[in-house]
Parts: structure tokens; C-alpha cells; sequence
């Protein structure tokens, strides 16, 4: 066993797994004029906007688990580029909702198989999107995401 491996811990392996994989879907996107955290984002947003809503910036960035701030900064880049569009909301002039251009919306679908056949690539060794080892390591993932540590 190398050093770096006998060496590992936990936080070490899920960074470097992370690394990895942002790396290449950053790869990925780049003919898309994305990055994995704007895809995140954009794509999070098509599936928030499902049915006609507008969900709030606020909202996405509860539902992506990103810190406000740096949604805030990811919104207004895909805003930049024609993605997206913010408007206030017409019952809380404090709040900013979103929603897809036809651009964003033609991004999003262009780029979502894409990204899926490379989910199917990094998880082969697990048997793939839909192999028993992927599921456990999803279930343990979301074990860990909903568990509070505390202080």
C-alpha cells in the first residue's frame, strides 16, 4: 500500500474524491461555458422550476446546500451569461426569484445526459448508477449530509 493510502482518512478521501470529480465535470461543461458549481445551480434551479415555479434565490441555495452568499455570486454569473433571469418578489420585495431563460433551459438539457453517462463512469467501479455498492455508498453519503455534529 502506497503512503498516501495507508495515510488516509476520511475528510482526506471524500476531498480528493470531490477534487476529482469537480476537475472533470468542470472538463465536462466547459463547451457549455459551465462549471460544475454553475451546472449545480442551473441545473438545481430546472428542477426546483418544475410545474411554473419561481423558487427564490434563498431557496436554491437551501436546496443545493450552498451558502447563500456564494449562490448569490453563482446567480449572478448565470445571469451574466443568459442562463437565468432574478426578479423581486411581487410578495417579498426583499426576496429574488429565478427562473431559466430558453437558453438556460437548452443548456441544462444539453449538458444533463452528459454529466449522467460520467456519474455512470465514476461509479462503475461500484457497478455503476445502479449498483448495489453505489446505493450503499449513496445511503452512507446521506447518512453523514443529515447527520448535525456537534460542537
Amino acid at each position: 500500500m502506497d503512503q498516501a493510502r495507508g495515510s488516509a482518512n476520511v475528510g482526506y478521501l471524500v476531498w480528493r474524491l470531490s477534487n476529482r470529480w469537480r476537475a472533470a465535470t468542470d472538463r465536462l461543461l466547459a463547451d457549455h461555458g459551465l462549471t460544475h458549481a454553475q451546472y449545480a445551480a442551473l441545473a438545481s434551479l430546472h428542477g426546483l422550476s418544475v410545474g411554473g415555479t419561481r423558487p427564490s434565490q434563498r431557496e436554491l441555495a437551501d436546496f443545493t446546500g450552498l451558502e447563500p452568499v456564494y449562490i448569490s455570486k453563482l446567480v449572478r454569473s448565470l445571469e451574466q451569461s443568459g442562463f437565468i433571469t432574478r426578479a423581486v418578489h411581487p410578495a417579498d420585495t426583499r426576496a429574488i426569484e429565478l427562473s431559466l431563460t430558453d437558453r438556460g433551459r437548452e443548456v441544462v438539457a444539453a449538458a444533463m445526459p452528459k454529466v449522467q453517462e460520467q456519474v455512470d463512469r465514476f461509479t462503475q467501479p461500484l457497478g455503476g448508477t445502479g449498483g448495489a455498492g453505489t446505493q450503499r455508498l449513496i445511503a452512507t453519503l446521506q447518512k453523514l449530509l443529515d447527520h448535525e455534529p456537534s460542537a
